[in-house]
C-alpha cells in the first residue's frame, strides 16, 4: 500500500469514528436533550401524538387523562377539576416542558417510554395497538383536597396533609393556584399567552407554595427547639426555664416581647409545656440559645432541614418532584440564634417541612420519607412499581415524642379552645411570623396532628401576607381537614 492510499484510509478510518462518536452522543448522550428540545417538531408530535396514563386520586378519581381528538396530535391532555389538583399533576403543554408535579416526575411512565414498560411497546408495535402510558396511583384524598382547597379560598397559602404512620402525602394544597387545561390546549399561540401570564411575577399561581417557597415559620419551629432540649435529658415537661415580659436580644438594644401575658411566666420563670402552650417568645429565645446553636441546628437536620427533599419520581422516570430545603443559620451570633429559635430572622420552611415535623412528633419521633404515588399500572392493570413506607430519620425518642405530644396538646386545652374537635384529642403549635417592611404583615402558621392519643393525620397550614395571628388565619382550616380526615 503506497503513501497516498495509507493516508486515505485513515482518514476514512477517522470519519468513520467521528460519525460513530456523534451518532453515540446525539442518540444516547444527548438523547434526552434533544427530545425535550421545543425545536424538535418530531419530539413534539411523538410526545402528544402518545396515549399519555391517566393520573388518579387514592379512590380512583381521574385527575388528569388523554383524550383523543381530531387533528394532528391525535390526543389532549384534559384535568378534571384542574386547579384543585394543579400543584399534584403539574401541567403537560404543547409548547413548553413538563417542569413541575407528576406529569414532570413520571413522564417516561406517562407516556410509555420507560424501560419497565419495554414489554408492553414490544407488545404493541406486534400486534398494531397504540401503545399506552402507565397509570399513576396518587395517595391524594379528594375530599381533604377539596376541603383544604375551599378553605384556603381565594388567600394566598398551601396545606399539606401527611398519613402519620407512612408518609403518604393526602393533600397538597397552593393557592391561588391555574388550570393547566389552559396550558395542554393543542392551539399554540393560546397556550404561549397563558402560560406568559401564569409565569409572571414572584406570586406566580404556577409555584407551587407547599414545597416550592420558603417561609419563616414563627413559632411552629418551638417544637423543634423543644425536642432539642428534651433530647439532652436536662428538660421535662414541668421545668423552669427564664421567660418575663421581654427579652433583649444579646449584644443589641433590640427587646422582644411575647404576644400573650402569659408567656411571661411568674418571676421571670415559666414552664416548659406552658412556654409551649402560650407561645412564649422570651423563653423560647432564651432557651435556643442555653442550648446553643449546634443542638437546635442538629435537630433541626434530623427533622429535613438543610436538604432538598425528594417527593416523587427519580431521572430515569423524569424530572424528580423535590421540596426546597429548609433553612436553620449556621454559627449565628447569639441574637441571629435567638431570633431563628423562634422561628424568625434567617429561619425559613416550607408547608411541607413543617406537615413533616408534626408527623415524625406524631410517629415517635420518627420521620417518615413523604410520598405522593401509591402504585403504578400499565395498561393492562399489571402493578410495575408499589410504594413502602420508608424511614428518613429517628429524630429523637419516643419519651421526647409524648412530651412534646402533651404540651402540644396544652396549645389546643389552654390557649386556642376554638381548635378543639369534640371527642378528639387534638396536638397542635400555632405560629404568627412577621414579616415585611417594619413588620407590617403577617405569616399565619399551624401544624398539628390528631387524634393525639392514636395519631393518624398530621397537617401543616400557612397563610401568606395576612393580618391575624395564626391561630385564626391558619388553624380553622387545619381543623376542618382533621375534621373531614377523621369522619371518612
Amino acid at each position: 500500500m503506497n503513501k497516498y492510499l495509507r493516508q486515505l484510509f485513515t482518514a476514512v478510518v477517522a470519519l468513520f469514528v467521528i460519525l460513530g462518536l456523534s451518532s453515540t452522543i446525539i442518540m444516547a448522550v444527548r438523547a434526552n436533550a434533544l427530545n425535550n428540545d421545543p425545536r424538535n417538531a418530531r419530539s413534539l408530535y411523538h410526545q402528544l401524538g402518545a396515549y399519555r396514563g391517566a393520573i388518579l386520586a387514592s379512590d380512583g378519581t381521574v385527575m388528569a387523562k388523554s383524550e383523543p381528538v381530531n387533528d394532528a396530535f391525535k390526543y389532549l391532555r384534559t384535568y378534571s377539576n384542574g386547579p384543585l389538583y394543579a400543584p399534584v399533576t403539574g401541567f403537560f403543554s404543547i409548547n413548553q416542558t413538563a417542569d413541575r408535579g407528576l406529569e414532570a416526575s413520571r413522564s417516561m411512565l406517562l407516556n410509555g417510554e420507560a424501560d419497565s414498560l419495554i414489554w408492553q411497546r414490544a407488545k404493541a408495535m406486534l400486534t398494531g395497538a397504540t401503545n399506552q402510558g402507565a397509570s399513576i396511583e396518587t395517595s391524594i384524598d379528594p375530599k381533604l383536597q377539596q376541603v383544604a382547597y375551599d378553605q384556603l379560598g381565594t388567600r394566598d397559602g398551601a396545606a399539606v396533609a401527611i398519613e402519620v404512620s407512612t408518609g403518604r402525602i393526602l393533600a397538597m394544597v397552593s393557592t391561588p393556584s391555574y388550570d393547566p387545561n389552559k396550558l395542554a390546549t393543542h392551539d399554540t399561540k393560546a397556550a404561549s399567552q397563558a402560560y406568559n401570564e401564569l409565569s409572571a411575577g414572584q406570586n406566580s399561581p404556577l409555584i407551587n407554595r407547599a414545597t416550592s417557597q420558603l417561609y419563616p415559620p414563627g413559632s411552629t419551629f418551638k417544637t423543634i427547639v423543644a425536642s432539642a432540649a428534651l433530647e439532652t435529658g436536662e428538660y421535662q415537661t414541668d421545668t423552669k426555664i427564664p421567660a418575663g415580659a421581654g427579652y433583649t436580644l444579646p449584644g443589641t438594644a433590640t427587646q422582644l416581647p411575647n404576644d400573650e401575658y402569659q408567656g411571661d411566666g411568674v418571676n421571670g420563670q415559666i414552664s416548659l409545656q406552658e412556654a409551649v402552650a402560650w407561645s412564649s417568645n422570651t423563653a423560647f429565645a432564651q432557651l435556643g440559645v442555653k442550648l446553643g446553636a449546634s443542638k437546635v441546628s442538629d435537630m433541626a437536620t434530623k427533622l429535613g432541614f438543610g436538604s432538598t427533599i425528594t417527593i416523587d419520581g427519580t431521572e430515569s422516570t423524569g424530572t424528580p418532584m423535590t421540596a426546597t430545603a429548609s433553612t436553620f443559620p449556621s454559627d449565628p451570633t447569639d441574637d441571629k440564634l435567638a431570633l431563628a429559635s423562634i422561628g424568625q430572622g434567617d429561619t425559613t420552611a416550607t408547608p411541607l417541612q413543617m406537615a413533616m415535623v408534626a408527623q415524625a412528633i406524631a410517629n415517635n419521633g420518627k420521620l417518615m420519607q413523604p410520598t405522593l404515588v401509591d402504585r403504578v399500572r400499565a395498561a393492562d392493570l399489571t402493578v410495575l412499581s408499589q410504594t413502602k413506607p420508608q424511614t428518613m430519620a429517628n429524630a429523637f425518642n419516643k419519651d421526647s415524642a409524648d412530651k412534646l405530644t402533651t404540651m402540644m396538646e396544652s396549645v389546643v386545652t389552654e390557649a386556642n379552645p376554638q381548635l378543639a374537635i369534640d371527642g378528639i384529642k387534638v396536638a397542635a403549635k400555632t405560629g404568627t411570623a412577621q414579616i415585611g417592611t417594619d413588620n407590617s404583615a403577617i405569616d399565619g402558621w399551624v401544624i398539628g396532628f390528631a387524634p393525639a392519643d392514636d395519631p393518624q393525620i398530621a397537617v401543616a397550614v400557612l397563610v401568606h401576607n395576612t393580618d391575624v395571628h395564626g391561630s385564626l388565619a391558619a388553624g380553622p382550616i387545619m381543623r376542618a381537614m382533621m375534621q373531614e380526615a377523621l369522619q371518612q
